[in-house]
């Protein structure tokens, strides 16, 4: 999704439209024919999510 992110605003954008994939990721799921990679693809885009949170809370508290 690009370069490193400084602004709070920026930040804050980038979790939306991340936390916006997941849930398109979730609404593209069929319940009846989902296996453990689905919830493998969703597991790991929420660890990145969290990674990110991580960064952008260091950034915060500077």
């Amino acid at each position: 999704m690009g370069g490193a992110i400084h602004d709070k605003k920026e930040q804050m954008n980038y979790l939306q439209k991340r936390f916006d994939m997941v849930l398109t990721v979730l609404d593209s799921i069929d319940p009846e024919e989902a296996g453990v990679e689905d919830i493998d693809r969703l597991l790991t885009m929420l660890d990145d999510i969290e990674v990110k949170c991580k960064q952008f809370r260091h950034d915060w508290s500077e």
